[in-house]
């Protein structure tokens, strides 16, 4: 049964006269008026809600179970791998030794913490095949630009005038967005039949103002690059950085090293590679690694440790680009990454890595029949499928698709990304979730593909709201309440 409480806002809820709590009047003068001017005193009470604390309890109470979320359901969000979040993670982030720390005290008293973030950094190095991290930048999009700033710098200290920046046409939309905003020219290689990069078009694109191409891999579209030790030689002869993206780093944990197949630099997501807390704009955490040569072009502090006494100190690489972030980062996200890392181990990572492509390749099979893949046999932990046929033969859209999976309690897959493939639905299982819960999945879109059309296209038919006008929520958003005659 719908909640129709729990659509209702705040001030649509108030009556006149309900309190959460009552203070007794104060036994000392007001002396309000005699500190602060007249003109900034109101006649009248602020224009609040009035409720009772169980008004508001179930106000919120109600709201939250309006929310999907890994907690809640499944959520095949392609890209993003929104994998559960343990609990004791949790717990053990919020110990008092490391909630009640205080980046102002000084290093003798925070010896404990720098240690845990040193041993985080030496893990993360180990994964990536690279030897030198900074646990500095706030999310993966900003590790991207930090990366790039970082390979500008060491471009400008070599006195090399290196101005392009490449990037594959499935690429996440962040890599040109900060690339541009690092200062360098985007240039965008054709979409291959293949889905792999072309490595003719690479070569016709690179030269002697090459400074970075930026690639994920396994790519967007699911797959492992196969070429990518030549991608890395094209490359380096030319002079020129690989950037790896990291936003697909849980189908190889454990398995293979970006730094092995020829990448120079990357990012982490730990958000979807670690467990940490995904989604709400943030807190995130988007450490990079990258090759001993860049090291000293870091931003700082980096965590070190003093080889005779075993301590730890907090220092600036030599060439710095300087801080990008407060403090130390977002530690508080660095430390359920770090809970997660000790707690799989070495063979856990990996373990993880392999059953989420299992999960991947068994729900891509389920499926091939109603969402076929265009691209590629064995997927990685993701894989792009195609409503193009599902949309021509019953009129229903991959958005057709997407909208109706909301009623049967499944959170939308990713929708038309990448570009490169039409009526693009791009789903990511991951590791943590049963072979009962992608039966399910794959019940539900085979049964949404027998729907008649029209109701598919009216769909969902059991939240609070079916389908916005998106463009116009975007083109003219609602930003305040308006109270009309039936509330005061």
């Amino acid at each position: 049964m719908r909640n129709t409480q729990a659509t209702k806002l705040l001030f649509e809820l108030s009556q006149a006269g309900r309190r959460g709590n009552e203070f007794p009047r104060p036994d000392v003068p007001d002396a309000v008026a005699d500190c602060l001017p007249a003109k900034f005193l109101s006649d009248e009470r602020p224009a609040l809600p009035e409720l009772t604390e169980p008004d508001v309890i179930r106000h919120f109470t109600n709201l939250s179970t309006l929310n999907m979320s890994v907690d809640t359901h499944y959520y095949p969000l392609g890209s993003c791998t929104m994998k559960y979040n343990p609990k004791r993670h949790e717990r053990l982030a919020s110990l008092p030794g490391l909630v009640d720390l205080h980046p102002y005290q000084s290093e003798t008293d925070l010896q404990g913490m720098l240690g845990l973030l040193f041993e985080l950094q030496e893990m993360l190095a180990e994964i990536a095949g690279l030897p030198a991290v900074s646990l500095q930048p706030a999310a993966g999009a900003q590790g991207e630009f930090t990366a790039l700033l970082v390979a500008s710098a060491y471009f400008r200290d070599r006195s090399e005038n290196r101005t392009k920046v490449l990037f594959p046409a499935s690429a996440h939309g962040t890599n040109p967005a900060s690339a541009a905003l690092a200062g360098f020219d985007c240039v965008q290689l054709k979409p291959s039949g293949s889905g792999f990069v072309d490595l003719d078009e690479l070569r016709s694109k690179v030269d002697d103002q090459t400074a970075v191409f930026m690639i994920t891999n396994p790519n967007t579209l699911g797959l492992f690059e196969r070429d990518i030790a030549e991608i890395s030689h094209i490359l380096h002869d030319a002079g020129g950085l690989v950037y790896i993206d990291g936003a697909n780093m849980n189908a190889i944990l454990g398995i293979t090293r970006p730094g092995d197949f020829g990448g120079d630099m990357m990012h982490y997501n730990v958000h979807k590679t670690f467990t940490g807390p995904h989604g709400a704009g943030g807190p995130g955490a988007g450490p990079i690694a990258v090759r001993d040569f860049l090291a000293d072009y870091l931003p700082g502090p980096i965590v070190t440790r003093d080889a005779e006494s075993g301590t730890f100190a907090l220092t600036n690489p030599e060439k710095s680009i300087g801080r990008v972030r407060s403090f130390f980062g977002n530690v508080g996200i660095l430390l359920r990454g770090y809970f997660y890392l000790r707690t799989l181990g070495a063979d856990g990572l990996r373990t993880a890595s392999e059953d989420a492509v299992l999960n991947a390749n068994y729900l891509k099979t389920l499926l091939h029949d109603v969402l076929p893949v265009p691209n590629g046999g064995r997927c990685m932990h993701e894989f792009v499928a195609s409503a193009e046929t599902l949309k021509h033969e019953r009129g229903i859209s991959a958005m057709d698709l997407a909208k109706r999976l909301l009623d049967y309690g499944f959170h939308a897959p990713t929708v038309y990304f990448p570009l490169v493939v039409p009526e693009a639905v791009m789903v990511e299982p991951t590791e943590t979730e049963s072979k009962a819960t992608l039966d399910a999945f794959s019940a539900a879109v085979h049964q949404i593909a027998t729907e008649e059309t029209d109701f598919v296209h009216n769909a969902p038919h059991t939240t609070p709201v079916s389908r916005p006008n998106e463009v116009q929520a975007a083109r003219q958003p609602v930003l305040k309440w308006q109270c009309g005659s039936d509330c005061k």
